[in-house]
């Protein structure tokens, strides 16, 4: 079993990074590959309750793969860390089966780790479900969840759900693609064909409106203009019967 599980880790990161022309040279080289395996046993060694040896564990792997995993945080099957200097995974963080991180990445918390009324220690890191891909730089922060097979931009700064299947982009990260990516591979998590900007979007479609209320407007004030009372022809007499009526 943990030779099938070694060999599915390492044909993992051959799957998807084209540089990667052996298992060896993934074994040897490879720091993202170092960082998940050193990661197994500081976790295994977390949820027995032998918290200091697991941490010193995940900050030795820290110090030699420039990739931060906290060991109590629940990692699936065929994590791909690619490069992974400054990566950064939480404690409280979930991720599934064949996620995808790139360097830089931040699964990071945005509560006190502890709820003072109870003292448990509350969930406050990010889930990413089954395939999911993040890109270079984002940041996903807070207990939210990146659907299966969500994409997250570089870059991108994430403090909402992102659906299964939709590709977000930007600060903070708005959907560019709302359909499912099916089992399309996006590097970096970014979509590189021609999408429509969200903040042009939403100025066009302000822009629309804006120009609809105006053509309201100035229909409505034709109509009062044709239903108000004809003015007088100029020269015309004012009789004393007119007069009192306009009086």
């Amino acid at each position: 079993m943990f030779f099938k599980n070694l060999r599915d880790e390492l044909d993992s990161f051959m799957g998807r990074d084209p540089a990667a022309k052996s298992r060896l040279e993934v074994a040897l080289l490879y720091p993202g590959f170092h960082a998940v395996m050193m990661y197994r046993p500081a976790h295994a060694l977390w949820i027995r309750g032998w918290c200091l040896p697991a941490r010193w564990l995940s900050q030795l792997a820290r110090w030699l793969t420039g990739i931060e995993i906290h060991p109590g945080a629940t990692i699936g099957k065929r994590l791909f860390i690619d490069h992974g200097m400054g990566t950064v995974i939480g404690e409280t963080a979930e991720i599934g089966d064949d996620v995808t991180l790139y360097q830089g990445v931040t699964l990071g918390g945005t509560s006190p780790s502890v709820d003072s009324a109870s003292q448990v220690n509350r969930k406050r890191h990010p889930t990413l479900k089954s395939g999911a891909i993040v890109g270079a730089g984002a940041k996903v922060l807070g207990p939210i969840t990146v659907g299966e097979g969500g994409r997250v931009g570089a870059n991108a700064v994430v403090v909402k759900d992102v659906k299964g299947g939709c590709a977000v982009v930007g600060i903070p990260a708005r959907v560019v693609i709302s359909k499912d990516c099916g089992n399309e591979f996006l590097a970096y998590g970014t979509p590189t064909q021609d999408l429509p900007d969200p903040v042009a979007r939403a100025v066009a479609e302000l822009r629309d409106q804006v120009a609809a209320a105006n053509a309201r407007i100035a229909d409505l004030e034709k109509r009062l203009a044709d239903t108000a009372a004809p003015a007088r022809p100029e020269g015309a007499a004012v009789t004393p019967l007119r007069r009192h009526a306009e009086g």
